[in-house]
């Protein structure tokens, strides 16, 4: 069992930055694939970022070069981070940590409850 709590949402204006943290609790955090997902009002929720367990890194295309995925395994810290610089209107959504031990995205054994990103002018 794998319980995920996301913080770091928030208020932030156009061009600025956020960082988002997932904390991860308990066992084998390090052997799942990790990832943060994000759903607008009215949009499917989309895979934003994900990182391997063996660190391979993806991004999606339209956050590719402005968002940064990284985890941190070491000393049991159990963390997952999303880097956003240069937030567009867009990027706007609430943002879902999630923890897969399969092979794809298409099913995630854990979620955690989102936290908001809003982008004003």
């Amino acid at each position: 069992q794998v319980q995920l709590v996301e913080s770091g949402g928030g208020l932030v204006q156009a061009g600025g930055s956020l960082r988002l943290s997932c904390t991860a609790s308990g066992r084998a955090f390090s052997t799942y694939a990790m990832g943060w997902f994000r759903q607008a009002p009215g949009k499917e929720r989309e895979l934003v970022a994900a990182v391997s367990s063996f660190g391979s890194k993806y991004h999606a295309d339209s956050v590719k070069g402005r968002f940064t995925i990284s985890r941190d395994n070491a000393n049991a810290k159990n963390m997952l981070y999303l880097q956003m610089n240069s937030l567009k209107f867009e990027d706007a959504a609430v943002y879902y940590c999630a923890a897969r031990k399969g092979s794809t995205w298409s099913r995630v054994d854990y979620w955690g409850q989102g936290t908001q990103v809003t982008v004003s002018s």
